[in-house]
This record gives structure tokens, sequence and C-alpha cells, in this order.
């Protein structure tokens, strides 16, 4: 999966198109993803030691991972990502490149 915790990315498809934040959780078998302030849900939650009073929590819900794109960090655009291979003195170092500036993506 080419979408990893902490990336910047653009949600779009669905309701919250156009939103951008940051991955929070990446879940890989389920190819889906938790992007901050994007995707709420309402769960009802009977009260615990944690939540004393109980009752409906929001909470971001997961987007599957074909409707985020991730931002480019130079023109700031949602771009597509591709691999590369980077020569090092300890051997070859596979990064991820952004399609649209050719630009490597901090890791």
């Amino acid at each position: 999966m080419k979408i990893r915790k902490n990336d910047l990315v653009q949600v779009t498809a669905g309701n919250d198109r156009g939103k951008r934040g940051k991955v929070l959780k990446v879940f890989p078998d389920k190819l889906r993803v938790v992007v901050e302030g994007v995707n709420f849900i309402m769960r009802h939650t009977k009260p615990n030691q944690a939540n004393q009073q109980g009752g409906i929590v929001k909470r971001e819900g997961t987007i599957h991972v074909s409707n985020v794109m991730l931002i480019d960090p130079k023109s700031g655009k949602p771009t597509r990502v591709g691999h590369s291979v980077l020569k090092t003195a300890d051997g070859n170092k596979r990064v991820r490149v952004a399609r649209v500036s050719n630009e490597m993506i901090p890791e």
C-alpha cells in the first residue's frame, strides 16, 4: 500500500471530497485508512471507567485507500505515488516518489 501513517492526503470521493488531513491509522489488510477530521461516524457507548456518562461519541471512520490521494510536498497538489531506487553506500534503497513533481516523499 502506498499510503502510510502521518502522510498528508486529500479525499477524492464521497461526502468529504476535497478535504485534507493527516493519516492517523492504516489497515493494509482491509485497504482502508483513517484520516484526521474526515468521515465522522457516531458511536453509541455505554458508561465505563473512561467515559462515566456514556452517550453518543463522534469519531473518524475508515476510508478506502482508493478514495484518497497523497499531497505532493513540492506543489501541494494531489498526486499519484511511484517508487524509485536510490543507490546508497550500503546498497540500494527503495523510496516513494510523487508522480507530479518527481519529488521524493519523506518517510
